[in-house]
């Protein structure tokens, strides 16, 4: 019985919630806006509603471009409106590579 009790690790327990959505803004620095849609049964209608809510996350590294799909997860109070700090990067977007691509074409 104590060999189980052990084996838990603390990110297993971590009680933190976890959201994953699309990063719809990077102008802020080391701050990401994220865009999470919540599918809903209507309560009345059972019809399958969409909602959307942004969250504003911390960005250490500056990684996540827009469009990117990304894991965020529930943080201390970092600032005013920041409240969620960046797990990892589920997908790159394509955008970003295209427009990489396009820059060093128009300055020459």
């Amino acid at each position: 019985m104590a060999t189980q009790e052990t084996q838990q690790t603390p990110a297993a327990t971590s009680r933190r919630n976890e959201k994953v959505g699309n990063v719809v803004s990077t102008k802020m620095q080391k701050t990401i806006v994220v865009e999470v849609e919540m599918r809903k049964a209507h309560a009345k209608y059972k019809r399958i509603v969409k909602s959307s809510k942004k969250f504003y996350a911390h960005d250490e590294q500056n990684s996540a471009r827009v469009g990117d799909v990304v894991r965020i997860r529930e943080t201390r109070p970092l600032s005013k409106l920041k409240r969620w700090s960046l797990e990892e990067i589920v997908r790159r977007s394509s955008l970003g590579q295209l427009e990489e691509v396009q820059k060093p074409q128009s300055a020459s």
